[in-house]
């Protein structure tokens, strides 16, 4: 099944910030204290945040689309967006994610294809990401791509202090 995916812009950020508040709940509401959890989407994917991080020229968001049917989203992060590294010559996959119901069909391989070709695109020479240690089935998906553990990073969800791998795959 071909995937489109479509660069979001300033009129998308209402379903942006909806999606992304989805997809982060689906993935890991059950693993975290509540309070926390609470605040923490409250706060990062709030319609501000995400038109704040949408406006950002070296952020870029794209929209999944499977037919026309919106399906998950992506963002890298160049230069100064980065969250760490921040060299010229790398990109960060900050967040990538599919819709519930439509995981386990290859749509994420798919989706995460179109990211390293954009990268190369770019000129990059390695694409790198934070994924959170408890998640084992992203960390085996990153693996199967190329992507292998550099370092780890600290990553709060509210107060709760959780450990992310810092995965990297050279292009």
């Amino acid at each position: 099944m071909k995937l489109n995916f479509q660069k979001c812009c300033e009129k998308d950020v209402k379903v942006l910030s909806k999606i992304s508040r989805e997809t982060f709940i689906d993935a890991f509401e059950e693993q975290n204290n509540p309070t926390d959890f609470k605040n923490y989407i409250s706060k990062a994917f709030s319609f501000e945040t995400i038109y704040k991080e949408l406006c950002n020229t070296a952020s870029h968001f794209f929209f999944i689309y499977k037919e026309k049917e919106l399906i998950g989203y992506f963002k890298l992060n160049e230069f100064d967006a980065q969250t760490e590294l921040k060299e010229k010559k790398g990109i960060e996959l900050e967040r990538i994610y599919i819709i519930k119901e439509h995981q386990g069909k290859s749509l994420g391989r798919e989706a995460l294809l179109k990211v390293l070709e954009m990268a190369i695109k770019k000129d990059k020479e390695y694409i790198w990401l934070g994924v959170w240690e408890r998640n084992l089935d992203a960390i085996r998906f990153y693996q199967r791509h190329g992507f292998v553990k550099f370092d780890t990073h600290p990553y709060y969800i509210g107060s709760d202090k959780q450990t992310d791998w810092l995965m990297r795959k050279e292009l």
